[in-house]
């Protein structure tokens, strides 16, 4: 696989050449974007001693990192409040170090406040206190290891909560740290509980379990060392509001991520297959998007000599190791838009990502494909497709491409599964692996 992006072609409203424009998606969706992140690292509070408190943070403070901090939980009150990010509970002398601030650069990084784009509005009532910060006398916990803390997206939609766990390994880039010795803090200011339907992925970062804030309400908490993590819908963010650079591929950073996941959850390639090409058909169960004619479908693969279909519909009865497991050892992986498409993050690097229909939605998983460095198709006709079942969009009362079932003409159908075929049995490192296992034998 090429060690920097690759642009087919050239865009000049981007670049003033293919080359710069390769450079700027580097910049801006691969390890450019953890480069810049180091570099805007700002000071904003400077310890005066080796046991003082530290505070330094990037542009907004979308990512910033405690030394010996303070966090006093007294007016949490988490049990009485449905708000997941309230940000009015600190009071004076309840968050801050011991360290020399400076208070009106502090306050001038507020233009990103928002729940899930900045820590600004926890942040901004940082203070200089003097106090002895880790001491018992000034805390009733004391954390010495490392903890990172989180506020998260929608833990039951894959799509968004991967732009958690994404931000969070680059988080773990810019700090250059990736043990797992640490804690993880699900930053929720509510009583409410928390859906996390892939939270199997957390071994990948953390051999503990999640500490929710709750646990800590009515606490004085001291961290020697405290990560607030990159968030999930920042401007010009990573993976969601991401300004992709169009026609270029091969992030090294996704590709990196994908790697850690599926090493750390210990899931093995068992591929290539001799002779075949393995096909996974992602099936819904769904009010809307599901394949009305699937089986005639399936059937019509199953008649091409040179593949192997499964036909797989992931739900909360399938452990996510399970599922992820399937997905690593799928060559080509077919569904209709929805979040469930974001397992192509986890395929080989031969692999092939066909969303069968896009549902006018045409970027969102083409872009992620193109992060993750592998081949996308989709249905290229709307002639050789029908709508059934169609409603209309709650929200605009009319009818959308989302609110439907479909169904798919198999002759148009079994064309595109063909360029997806292909692709994969000419990918260098499909052939690669393949004269490894023929070796092996």
């Amino acid at each position: 696989m090429p060690a920097y992006p690759v642009c087919d072609r050239f865009h000049e409203a981007w670049a003033k050449s293919i080359e710069k424009q390769a450079d700027k998606f580097f910049e801006i969706a691969d390890f450019g974007y953890v480069r810049e992140m180091r570099r805007g690292m700002q000071t904003f509070c400077t310890p005066q001693n080796q046991y003082g408190s530290s505070l330094e943070c990037t542009e907004f403070l979308r990512h910033c990192r405690a030394h010996n901090v303070l966090l006093d939980f007294s007016n949490l009150n988490s049990a009485n409040s449905r708000e997941r990010f309230r940000s009015d509970f600190f009071k004076p002398g309840q968050l801050g170090g011991n360290c020399q601030l400076d208070k009106e650069k502090l306050l001038a990084e507020s233009a990103h406040r928002s729940e899930l784009q900045s820590w600004y509005g926890e942040l901004h009532v940082y203070e200089s206190l003097d106090l002895q910060i880790p001491h018992p006398q000034n805390c009733d916990i004391i954390i010495h290891k490392p903890t990172y803390l989180i506020k998260l997206d929608a833990g039951i939609n894959m799509y968004h909560h991967f732009c958690d766990f994404v931000n969070i390994y680059i988080s773990q880039h810019i700090n250059n740290s990736f043990s797992s010795d640490v804690n993880i803090v699900m930053w929720d200011t509510s009583g409410l509980s928390y859906g996390d339907y892939f939270k199997a992925t957390w071994q990948a970062f953390t051999d503990y379990p999640i500490i929710s804030l709750k646990t800590w309400d009515g606490k004085k908490v001291c961290i020697k060392e405290a990560v607030f993590t990159l968030l999930p819908r920042m401007q010009r963010g990573f993976f969601y509001n991401m300004p992709l650079v169009p026609d270029c591929h091969n992030s090294g950073l996704m590709r990196a991520f994908s790697q850690h996941v599926i090493h750390r959850l210990g899931i093995k390639q068992d591929g290539p297959t001799k002779g075949k090409v393995r096909v996974t058909l992602l099936s819904r169960n769904t009010k809307h998007r599901n394949i009305v004619n699937q089986d005639e479908l399936v059937a019509a693969m199953r008649k091409e000599k040179d593949v192997i279909v499964n036909v797989v519909a992931y739900n909360r009865d399938i452990h996510f190791v399970e599922q992820l497991k399937n997905t690593h050892n799928s060559d080509i992986f077919i569904g209709m838009h929805g979040a469930g498409l974001t397992h192509l993050l986890f395929q080989p690097d031969w692999g092939v990502i066909f969303e069968l229909y896009n549902t006018e939605d045409p970027r969102c998983y083409k872009d992620l494909a193109s992060l993750r460095g592998i081949k996308y198709i989709t249905w290229e006709r709307t002639s050789k497709l029908a709508r059934h079942n169609e409603v209309n969009h709650p929200s605009l009362n009319k009818p959308h491409a989302k609110f439907a079932d479909y169904s798919f003409e198999v002759k148009e159908f079994i064309r595109i599964l063909k360029k997806g075929i292909y692709h994969v049995k000419n990918h260098p490192k499909f052939k690669e692996m393949r004269r490894q296992i023929k070796d092996e034998l």
